[in-house]
């Protein structure tokens, strides 16, 4: 019984003591719509689709994405690509390419599986919104990246800030 009680006063004092030292520290408060999150190098936010230099599509439409999703969230429906009017630098490209950010665990399968470098998850988080419809991006909403010319894609293919 004592060793009970001696054991429950020393968890006890270690308890406070972290409190107390707790205390003592500055909080730390971002304001939020002021001031922006810089995320980690590392963060799998929104999904975006990449141009190549030409400013053409990356995506060539093979589906690695959609068939690596553990949830099934994507949805790509390839199209031959015209020589006259190419659209990505492969033989096909992607007619539809839809994802569900409902579904979306943001795992990152789909960018690791795509053999082009198409798929990427950004650091931009603020994707609440009030209807479930904007929550479907097709493609022309994840080839359209919302703060232009402030990321860019090191070596590694982690994303940076251009202008810190």
């Amino acid at each position: 019984m004592f060793q009970a009680t001696f054991a429950g006063v020393k968890n006890l004092l270690i308890g406070m003591g972290v409190t107390f030292r707790n205390m003592l520290t500055k909080p730390v408060t971002i304001q939020y719509p002021e001031v922006k999150r810089v995320m980690p190098a590392r963060y799998r936010g929104r999904h975006f689709l990449n141009r190549d230099e030409e400013g053409l599509e990356r995506c060539v439409g093979c589906s690695l994405c959609s068939i690596n999703c553990p949830v099934g969230c994507i949805h790509v429906v390839s199209a031959e690509n015209d020589p006259d009017n190419p659209v990505s630098k492969g033989e096909r490209y992607a007619e539809v390419y839809e994802i569900n950010l409902l579904r979306c665990i943001y795992c990152g399968y789909c960018e690791e599986a795509c053999p082009v470098d198409a798929v990427v998850l950004r650091e931009h988080y603020e994707l609440a919104d009030y209807d479930r419809e904007n929550y479907i991006m097709e493609k022309q909403d994840l080839l359209v990246y919302p703060e232009p010319n402030e990321f860019r894609v090191n070596i590694l293919g982690n994303t940076e800030r251009v202008n810190k």
